[in-house]
C-alpha cells in the first residue's frame, strides 16, 4: 500500500481524505537506537512490541524507507552532516549510508576500538505499509520529549474554533507537503479596495505560460479550472482592486515547525496571499519524556487540552483577523509605500533577492510575475512575490516567500 504524502493546491475535502487514509497507516513508537539498524539504506526495526490501540495490534518489527526529512533527522542527531547522507542516496552508496548510520548508532564493531553505542531513545513516526515483505515509511526520528500534534486534530481544532467564532469563511487552498500542512481560509464578506497597492495590477496569470507554472505546481492541469471560477478570475483583469481578509494556518507532524496560524490579506484578482508574520500565533510541540513503546494511547487527557488551547486561539484570532477594522487598518499601512516607483526593476529584483535570499531561479520567477503585472511600484514586487509562490510545487517555501513579500516591499 503505498501513502501519499504531497499534494499541492488541494480542495478541503481532497485534504481530509488524504490525512483519513495517513491516519490508518499511522504508528508512532519510541525506540531505543539499539532497535535501529541501517541495511542497503533502509532502516531495519527489531525487538520493538506491537503497539495496541483502537485498531487493535500492529506489528512494528520490519524494514522503512526513509524520507528526505526523516534522513536529516538522523543525520542531525547522529551529528552525520544531512548534505553528506543526501549525496550518497543520490549515488547510491548505501554501503556507506549503513557504515555511518550503523556505526554511530551501535558504535565499532571491534570491540578492540574506542566509541560506544548510543544510549538514547526516539519518537519514530511511521507509515506501515500493510503489505507482507513491503517496507513502510520512516517519517521522523524525534526526541522522546515531543508533543505529537497530528495535522488532522489540526485541522478538526482550527475549523472548529471558526465555527466558534460564527465566520463567514471559505477554505481556498490546501497544501501537504512531507512535513507539513498548509491551509488558506478568507472571508468573502470581509473586503476592502487597496487602490494604491493595486493601481495598474493585471493578474499574471493571464499569461498562458504563466498560468501552466501554477497548474503546474498542482500537479493537474484541470485542478484549476473549479479553482479560478470559484474564486471569480472570469473578470476582466485589472477591473476590481479588492483585497479580502484571510488567514492561514499550519502544523508539521515531525518537528519542522510549530503550530502556526497568521492572518493574510487575499488580493481576488489572482489569489496571491500577502501574509502578515507579525501576527503569528504559535504553539510549539513540546511534551513530558515518552516511554519506550507504541504511544498511541499516550496522555490522551493532556492532548485534547492542547486541541482546545488550539481551538480558542482559532477562535480568538478570527474574530480579530477577520473584522473589518482590523483588515483596513493593515491595508492603512500597506498603502503608505505601496506607489514607491520602481524606476530599474531588474536591478531592485536583484538587490531585493540577494538580502531576502531567494535563489536565482526564484529572482527569475519573480521578474517575470512583476513583468507580467504591470506595476512598477514597491507593491507590484510584493505581488510578484505572493503570485510567483503560487507556481512553486514545494508548498514549504511558497509559504516562506509569502512571509517574505511584505518585506520585499519594504526594501523598495
Amino acid at each position: 500500500m503505498s501513502i501519499a504524502t504531497c499534494v499541492r493546491h488541494a480542495e478541503l475535502g481532497d485534504l481530509v481524505g488524504l490525512l483519513n487514509a495517513q491516519q490508518a497507516a499511522k504508528v508512532d513508537v519510541v525506540a531505543p537506537a539499539s532497535a535501529l539498524r541501517a541495511s542497503d539504506g533502509l532502516l531495519r526495526l527489531s525487538g520493538v512490541e506491537p503497539v495496541l490501540d483502537e485498531r487493535g495490534f500492529t506489528l512494528v518489527d520490519g524494514l522503512y524507507r526513509p524520507t528526505a526529512a526523516a534522513d536529516s533527522h538522523l543525520g542531525s542527531k547522529l551529528k552525520i552532516p544531512v548534505g553528506y547522507l543526501k549525496w550518497l542516496r543520490e549515488e547510491s552508496r548505501t554501503d556507506l549510508y549503513d557504515a555511518n548510520i550503523n556505526g554511530l548508532l551501535h558504535g565499532p564493531d571491534d570491540p578492540r576500538l574506542p566509541g560506544a553505542g548510543d544510549e538514547r531513545s526516539f519518537l519514530l513516526r511511521l507509515f506501515t505499509s500493510g503489505v507482507v515483505d513491503e517496507p513502510g515509511v520512516l517519517r521522523a526520528v524525534l526526541s522522546d520529549r515531543y508533543g505529537i500534534i497530528d495535522n488532522l486534530d489540526v485541522l478538526t481544532a482550527v475549523l472548529e474554533g471558526i465555527r466558534a467564532a460564527d465566520a463567514d469563511v471559505s477554505v481556498r487552498s490546501c497544501d501537504l507537503t512531507e512535513s507539513s500542512m498548509h491551509c488558506k481560509v478568507f472571508s468573502p464578506k470581509v473586503r476592502a479596495l487597496a487602490p494604491s497597492f493595486l493601481a495598474n495590477y493585471r493578474t499574471p496569470f493571464a499569461n498562458p505560460e504563466i498560468e501552466a507554472e501554477r497548474r503546474r505546481a498542482a500537479g493537474e492541469l484541470d485542478r484549476w479550472r473549479p479553482i479560478a471560477a470559484r474564486e471569480g478570475h472570469g473578470y476582466r483583469p485589472g477591473s476590481e482592486p479588492v483585497v479580502f481578509a484571510g488567514f492561514r494556518f499550519s502544523n508539521s507532524e515531525i518537528g519542522h515547525h510549530a503550530v502556526t496560524l497568521k492572518p493574510e490579506l487575499v488580493v481576488q484578482i489572482c489569489g496571491n496571499g500577502l501574509t502578515l508574520p507579525m501576527f503569528a500565533y504559535t504553539k510549539r510541540h513540546i511534551g513530558d519524556r515518552l516511554e519506550i513503546g507504541g504511544v498511541g494511547g499516550w496522555s490522551q487527557d493532556t492532548y485534547r487540552k492542547r486541541l482546545a488551547v488550539i481551538t480558542a486561539e482559532t477562535r480568538d484570532k478570527v474574530a480579530e483577523w477577520l473584522s473589518p477594522d482590523f483588515l483596513n487598518a493593515r491595508i492603512t499601512e500597506l498603502e503608505r509605500h505601496a506607489a514607491n516607483p520602481v524606476a530599474h526593476p531588474e536591478r531592485t529584483i536583484e538587490v531585493v533577492s540577494k538580502k531576502l535570499g531567494f535563489t536565482e531561479d526564484e529572482r527569475s520567477g519573480i521578474l517575470s510575475h512583476f513583468i507580467a503585472g504591470g506595476q512598477l511600484t514597491a507593491a507590484g514586487i510584493a505581488n510578484a512575490v505572493t503570485s510567483y509562490s503560487q507556481t512553486v510545487p514545494d508548498a514549504d517555501r511558497a509559504d516562506i516567500l509569502d512571509d517574505l513579500a511584505l518585506q520585499a516591499m519594504s526594501l523598495v
